[in-house]
């Protein structure tokens, strides 16, 4: 699948550049195109592969190229102001070959999850591709401020989208790790993940043939029916230089080796679905319920097989009650693991969702306080930055 890929905000920023590096080093062609948008020239200086004329600085005659100190108010308003920047980037962007946008920010500051609401419905309102986002929301730990954020942008976010893929923080991040540290480990997962989603329906690069094949059209209609996705992963590594010559297996015939061989490739694949779907999601929640499912296989092609993932995606039905399962394999023929990845869209049944909602109704009785806040953190960026860095535009 073609993406055209704009983070929103340092996270998304961030994540963008490691999907670029993750293309680089898998050669999957996700990122057709790549925008970084944000208000903050630091955060854009700290960007590897993005090109530079890519990269947008909103907001300059407000906040100077300060960010917005966590005020997703002002976020919002300086890219409803700045806009037409921000679509000048687009308009590089060779629109009749990409599948989708995705609209990448973190939910917890103030430039992304105010901003990113506003772009997906400029894009919307535009282009007859699909718009998608992918939210990261804030660790529970990094202050109340962030979460009220994370809990007005979401709602937001969601309503402006065609579906929202989310990756919740607060579920990854472990205990006693630096923030630096845990945001770059996070980063990693949640591109090794989508990294494989995605990638399935690009592989004619490597010239393998997918038993069951699974394109981008598969991936939009799974999405199509909108609202809140999560996604699951599971590997195993494999020995590549099994060529079962051992002992043994000059007492098997052919037969009995091949049959032996496709019944523990079966095995293998339906025990991945299950620890994908059952393990640690994006967005933890529980499976029943979803609306709709895909189920994607990627590694060596001798260890995927229709059987298995047909079974795998039959166990799927049966656990989510959707009818709307689909699955297929991306083979790799110079991969060492066999990996599950599960899109689970339209789901419902979400505690984290459920706080943040909860939050957003509390914050109303102290929203002067939150501004008066926001306000400060402001000031303090402005004063703690003035003169440090060189005009980047």
């Amino acid at each position: 699948m073609k993406l055209a890929m704009i983070g929103f905000g340092q996270a998304g920023g961030k994540i963008v550049d490691k999907f670029l590096e993750y293309d680089e080093r898998t050669g999957s062609g996700i990122v057709r195109s790549a925008v970084a948008v944000n208000t903050a020239k630091a955060d854009l200086l700290g960007l590897d592969r993005v090109p530079e004329e890519n990269r947008v600085l909103i907001g300059q005659a407000r906040v100077k190229g300060h960010g917005v100190g966590a005020d997703n108010e002002l976020g919002a308003e300086i890219a409803e102001e700045d806009i037409d920047e921000v679509q000048g980037a687009i308009d590089n962007i060779p629109v009749h070959e990409v599948d989708a946008f995705l609209i990448i920010a973190g939910l917890g500051g103030g430039t992304g999850s105010g901003g990113s609401p506003v772009l997906a419905k400029h894009l919307k309102r535009i282009y007859t591709e699909p718009v998608y986002g992918l939210g990261i929301l804030p660790g529970s730990d990094e202050g109340g401020i962030y979460t009220l954020n994370a809990a007005r942008s979401f709602q937001t976010f969601v309503r402006e989208v065609d579906n929202m893929l989310v990756f919740d923080n607060d579920a990854w991040r472990k205990t006693g790790e630096s923030m630096e540290a845990g945001y770059a480990e996070i980063n990693d997962e949640i591109v090794k993940r989508f990294g494989i989603l995605f990638g399935a329906g690009e592989v004619e690069q490597s010239g393998e043939v997918a038993e069951s094949v699974v394109d981008s059209s598969e991936i939009i209609n799974t999405l199509g029916g909108g609202g809140v996705s999560t996604v699951g992963y599971a590997a195993e590594e494999v020995d590549l230089d099994d060529s079962g010559s051992g002992l043994l297996s000059r007492f098997r015939d052919d037969e009995s080796r091949d049959s032996m061989d496709t019944a523990n490739t079966t095995n293998r694949i339906t025990s991945l679905v299950r620890k994908a779907a059952l393990g640690r999601l994006t967005l933890p929640c529980e499976i029943d319920g979803a609306e709709r499912a895909l189920l994607v296989l990627s590694g060596p092609p001798r260890e995927l097989n229709r059987k298995g993932i047909e079974r795998g995606r039959k166990w799927l039905e049966e656990q989510t009650g959707s009818m709307e399962v689909r699955g297929g394999d991306y083979p790799v023929s110079d991969s060492s693991y066999v990996a599950s990845v599960i899109l689970l869209s339209g789901v419902h049944n979400v505690p984290r969702i459920k706080e943040l909602q909860q939050v957003a109704i509390e914050a109303q009785d102290n929203i002067d306080d939150i501004r008066d806040e926001s306000e400060e953190n402001l000031e303090t960026l402005v004063e703690d930055e003035e003169d440090e860095l060189d005009p980047l535009f």
